[in-house]
């Protein structure tokens, strides 16, 4: 039988998609199954790597109902970015893992920092200090779970982790272990400067090859756990984020890929290593070029967030739908009401863990809908803002966004997005792009395409719909913009007494 599809095999933070694909890049066939999210204290989150692994084989299992195992060319992996896993030697979870959502590691932002220094962290791994790479969570189990730490044999990320039950060997991406905060982004290796102080020898960690190479061949054992042939491919993909960007082919500098989902995440290619306050630089799954990537961690979550506590008594999508017929009879600019949407603290371009979500111009005149809508533009005028800061720091214009996440799906916020950056918003004709990007990844490694550039180019299925900015629409939310990118500078003092006021209730 022809091995006529590939397999994007994208771990995510709830669940594991196994999704086949032809050389066109056309959707076969799904297998999904969820993935538990445990938060033991506030600010922690964490879930157990053997759930990763169960829920690739179910989702595996589930494909192979429908597509035969032995279409099956190769499997590429995508993955929930900035997690870990400590592993004892013999493979077995020191502790459960830690994701991307942890807060726990404030203070050791600060620790590793002072030891490597914070201009040096950033030019060496593309990015600021902040609690999202998984250096500072390493710092936090050395200096909080030294036991378990000194037990610790491998450091795995997702990625390398399903790379070693499929295979045996422990192998990730460049564009999987990058955004781990230990990678050398120019030198594509661990870093010796910031691994010292977390006394981590390099021979801990997996080894990084370039996203499309073969990492191993799925062993005996998986394959009779997971239905997959013995000798079948594994290929590097990468990090959901990059490999979503892939997916999409968005490999110019004008075409940039945003991600609406619980965070929005978007990414412009840059065929230069640059550094900026305005985005933290990632690698691209095409291994050539990097992604000068921004994130809000309020996305979807933010609107999940506003439904649940004042959408009134009926359901999510009924709430949704009302709230949208209502604000889209509203004008630009919710009738004077400003959203600082810095709900979960706030990455690009400040990157300040005090800082909180805001309305400012509330009157008894708003209600519900003016707050809504508020709510959605200001995420949009957040994303006019560091897409400029990136133009103009980087020089590298970006022409339009292609949407993809669950967001993408409503007609009213993607045009909110297109008038406030004053940019065509392309939205993908599938919405599992991270799945598409590690299958494009799959089919340069097994022969199918010259690189993952062409198979990116072959394989992308283009986009569906195209909404483009009113010029009456985004004149008006530029000068809104200029009133929203004021208010962060005059409240940041004010954060951060109120931070230390909370810490010592």
């Amino acid at each position: 039988m022809d091995k006529d599809v590939v397999v994007g095999l994208d771990s995510s933070t709830t669940a594991t998609k196994a999704i086949a694909w032809n050389r066109q890049g056309v959707a076969i066939a799904e297998g999904r199954s969820s993935i538990p999210l445990a938060s033991p204290h506030a600010d922690w989150y964490e879930q157990n790597p053997d759930d990763w692994w169960t829920s690739a084989c179910a989702a595996l299992g589930n494909l192979q109902k429908v597509v035969s195992p032995a279409r099956i060319a190769a499997i590429g992996i995508s993955n929930q970015r900035e997690t870990f896993v400590p592993l004892a030697a013999d493979g077995s979870a020191v502790r459960p893992a830690i994701i991307w959502m942890d807060r726990r590691c404030r203070a050791e932002v600060d620790w590793l920092s002072a030891q490597v220094g914070r201009k040096r962290i950033h030019e060496i791994s593309g990015k600021p200090a902040d609690m999202a790479p998984v250096a500072y969570r390493m710092a936090w189990m050395l200096r909080n779970e030294p036991e378990a730490y000194r037990r610790t044999a491998m450091f795995a990320d997702v990625h390398g982790y399903l790379t070693w039950r499929l295979t045996g060997q422990f192998r990730t991406s460049w564009a999987s272990a990058d955004p781990l905060g230990l990678f050398d982004m120019r030198h594509k290796r661990w870093s010796a400067e910031i691994l010292e102080p977390l006394g981590v020898d390099p021979s801990r960690l997996p080894v990084a090859v370039a996203p499309g190479t073969v990492a191993g061949y799925v062993n005996e054992y998986a394959a009779s756990l997971t239905s997959v042939p013995a000798g079948t491919p594994v290929v590097a993909g990468g990090g959901d984020g990059q490999a979503a960007g892939l997916g999409v082919n968005a490999l110019a500098p004008g075409r940039a890929y945003l991600n609406l989902g619980t965070a929005i995440v978007a990414g412009i290619h840059s065929t230069e290593y640059r550094i900026g306050d305005a985005w933290r630089t990632m690698g691209s799954c095409s291994a050539e070029g990097y992604y000068l990537e921004t994130s809000l961690r309020s996305g979807t979550f933010l609107i999940d967030w506003f439904l649940d506590n004042c959408g009134g008594q009926t359901d999510k999508g009924s709430a949704r739908a009302r709230l949208e017929a209502e604000a889209a009879n509203l004008p630009v600019g919710s009738g004077g009401v400003l959203a600082v949407p810095y709900w979960g603290a706030v990455m690009t371009p400040y990157w300040d863990p005090d800082a909180r979500g805001c309305l400012v111009g509330l009157t008894g005149a708003h209600g519900a809908v003016h707050i809504y809508r508020a709510l959605l533009e200001g995420i949009a005028l957040e994303q006019a803002l560091v897409t400029k800061m990136i133009e103009q720091a980087a020089g590298i214009p970006v022409e339009e966004f292609v949407a993809i996440g669950g967001g993408a799906a409503s007609d009213f916020w993607c045009q909110i997005i297109a008038d406030a950056c004053g940019k065509p918003l392309k939205r993908s004709q599938t919405v599992e792009a991270s799945s598409l990007g590690a299958a494009m990844c799959a089919a340069a490694g097994s022969g199918w395409f010259d690189g993952v550039r062409a198979a990116g180019a072959a394989m992308c299925g283009g986009t569906t719909r195209v909404t483009e900015p009113s010029p009456d629409r985004a004149a008006r939310y530029a000068e809104l913009l200029d009133i929203y990118r004021e208010i962060y500078p005059q409240l940041r003092q004010s954060y951060r007494k109120l931070a230390r006021f909370v810490a010592r209730c």
